[in-house]
């Protein structure tokens, strides 16, 4: 089968709403042929469908919210000239009896269809985004999103799904039934932790089957939390919330000072979102129960939800009416976004492998003298197969343009402190070595200064011997010795501007060893 071309221009647009019961989302995003899509716009209402808890009719009052929002968000839309609009409706307008009334009279006065979709589905398709967007591994983890109507629960790790369900414990259903008091008493926290022991016996049974110790949390109620959590301690979420971890016990120690707290009190907490003040105990309180109740000992965050679950199952269903080629599809959600940054940038593929080959062979050999982890062998690689995507803007400052498209490209299932050293490490690949009077390495801590430091001398060496970009040295050979690091390249012609490059860009790892760098070339046969 002939391989398509790649185009960094999109195949369509799309927009994704989410009508929740507590707010309705919408993500922009645009296509591309490789099956990935790159998010162009967000609005988040505010709606409170159930203000006044889950009733069998949404109010007038409720109606009017959510047509005003759509009508806002339609206007995005129509601006953004999107091609198609998937709206799914959730718990509150699923479940009321005028649900059906207000789906039609969005479709009458805004031109939206709405599907109504169960919440088994609603589960499945949170899974998938959750899959998508954060790094799992074979170990099982118990994926929640804590919604104002339902909670989804799923089970599962990187290959397959154990269990996902949508049960009827959403915050403003549980608010509404059980929090009379405030700040909250502990016999209404009791009612609640009697509701959960009494709705999620199949869920907590599962869980300890097999041996669930992570939790993974998408949407409002789990980002505020997250939020508050980084606050309170050294945790880095400045731009992102995505792959942010913390342990039970950092919950914990929110939990015991929050839960005292009066509505006024919560209003200054850092993190928390004004509209989310009446109902985020009865979250906290869900999640206390759960870690106490499974012995969980970490807490991630997901950013991705039902929309993004929303626009895969859009592109699985429709790539072959596309025309796409999901070659970006890696399982591993790290280097799916690597690459599918890659591809959008235009970049030198030949010469970023041929750097990267290098860059893991010296990585390897210095790895124990430069006191590096196995995490930054991967680090380094991506920041290798990145270091020339700035070239997309111009070949000025490249480098630093590689750093900015890194920092803000949402790479997914990467906490935020691996982006910084990706993006920085790239940056260093040419003209200065790292320097604190450079605002972004300035910023980061000492700690992750270091490791930029170390992985940057690898890659100005590994990139030095490709100096030509024709990928002239074909093979080499590291001999590190107790003074002297001697590199033996075979190459296919003259290699002076290999080694030119190479012992100009090698002086950094030559400062960090104490050794110095020698290069002698190897005849071919």
């Amino acid at each position: 089968m002939e391989k398509k071309a790649f185009t960094s221009q999109p195949t369509k647009r799309i927009a994704a709403i989410d009508l929740g019961t507590n707010s309705f989302h919408a993500v922009l995003v645009d296509i591309y042929p490789d099956g990935s899509f790159r998010t162009v716009n967000k609005l988040k209402e505010m709606v409170s469908l159930a203000e006044k808890g889950l009733e069998d009719r949404l109010s007038d009052e409720a109606v009017n919210r959510g047509l005003e929002a759509l009508k806002r968000i339609k206007f995005l839309c129509d601006s953004y000239k999107v091609e198609n609009i998937l709206a799914y409706a959730t718990s509150a307008i699923r479940e009321a009896e005028n649900g059906g009334d207000f789906i039609k009279e969005v479709g009458e006065q805004i031109g939206i269809r709405v599907r109504a979709i169960s919440g088994k589905m609603e589960a499945e398709m949170i899974g998938l985004a959750i899959k998508h967007s954060i790094a799992l591994t074979k170990e099982p983890v118990l994926m929640i999103d804590i919604g104002g109507g339902s909670v989804e629960f799923i089970i599962g790790n990187h290959n397959e799904f154990n269990y996902y369900n949508s049960l009827k414990l959403g915050v403003a259903r549980m608010t509404a039934e059980f929090i009379e008091s405030d700040p909250i008493e502990e016999y209404d926290i009791k009612k609640l932790q009697d509701h959960y022991k009494k709705e999620l016996p199949e869920i907590l049974k599962l869980a300890k089957k097999h041996k669930v110790k992570t939790i993974i949390g998408s949407s409002g109620t789990m980002e505020n939390i997250g939020q508050m959590v980084a606050g309170r301690s050294s945790l880095t979420a400045e731009r992102s919330l995505n792959e942010l971890e913390f342990t039970a016990k950092n919950f914990q120690e929110l939990y015991s000072d929050f839960i005292k707290l009066d509505r006024k009190q919560r209003k200054k907490e850092n993190g928390l979102e004004e509209k989310r003040i009446d109902i985020i105990n009865a979250g906290m309180i869900l999640v206390q129960f759960l870690i106490e109740k499974l012995g969980v000992e970490n807490i991630k965050i997901s950013e991705a939800a039902l929309r993004e679950g929303m626009i895969l199952n859009f592109i699985e269903t429709k790539k072959d009416q596309l025309n796409l080629d999901l070659v970006a599809n890696f399982k591993d959600p790290r280097r799916r976004s690597v690459y599918e940054l890659l591809r959008k940038t235009n970049w030198i593929e030949a010469h970023s492998r041929h750097v990267a080959n290098f860059s893991l062979q010296l990585f390897d050999v210095f790895k124990e003298e430069l006191e590096l982890k196995e995490s930054d062998r991967e680090l380094l690689e991506y920041a290798s197969l990145m270091h020339d995507i700035g070239y997309y803007i111009s070949y000025r400052k490249h480098h630093k343009h590689a750093l900015y498209l890194i920092k803000y490209s949402d790479l997914l299932g990467f906490k935020e402190d691996e982006i910084n050293i990706m993006a920085n490490v790239s940056r260093y690949h040419r003209k200065s070595t790292p320097h604190k009077r450079h605002k972004p390495y300035k910023q980061l801590s000492k700690k992750l200064r270091k490791r930029v430091k170390k992985l940057s001398a690898i890659l100005r060496l590994a990139d030095g011997l490709d100096r030509s970009h024709y990928q002239n040295v074909h093979k080499l050979e590291i001999n590190n010795k107790k003074e002297t690091i001697e590199l033996l390249i075979t190459t296919h012609s003259d290699p002076e501007l290999e080694i030119w490059g190479a012992l100009r860009k090698g002086s950094l790892l030559e400062k960090l060893t104490g050794k110095k760098l020698k290069i002698f070339q190897v005849l071919e046969d």
